[in-house]
């Protein structure tokens, strides 16, 4: 069994070289002009058109700086309560307040040590967490 390390531990270096291309998150089948209002609108993400083959099932990408999202669309679609992304934002004070400037309200938590975090639901209900690294002293 390997170790367990403490939270604060810097994460190890391995030769795969690991990172996260995009998220895959749901939505329900044609609720894309929804979706592209909360992503693009209210988030400020950029949609990036689908390859042709990908774009016939439907959908939405979006992305902006260092994070990609792909939205499917899900014929049995459930929103995700539990499950969710952790976004990394360089300014989380700013992008709480251009949400709020939506009439959409934010969920700060003080749970994570070091971090500054709030969730958010997305337009169907899914989940999204938003995290800053809290300033050290």
């Amino acid at each position: 069994m390997s170790e367990v390390v403490a939270y604060e531990t810097r994460p190890a270096q391995t030769a795969f070289g690991w990172g996260l291309h995009h998220v895959q998150l749901a939505l329900p089948r044609g609720s894309e002009d929804d979706c592209r209002k909360f992503y693009v609108g209210v988030l400020g993400l950029t949609e990036v058109q689908k390859p042709p083959v990908l774009a016939a099932r439907g959908g939405l990408w979006v992305r902006a700086d260092n994070l990609e999202i792909h939205l499917g669309a899900e014929e049995d679609f459930k929103p995700q309560k539990k499950a969710h992304p952790g976004i990394l934002v360089g300014d989380i004070e700013a992008l709480a307040l251009r949400i709020e400037s939506f009439g959409l309200a934010v969920e700060w938590d003080e749970n994570l040590p070091g971090m500054r975090r709030f969730y958010l639901w997305d337009n169907n209900g899914n989940r999204l967490e938003f995290l800053s690294p809290e300033e050290s002293n």
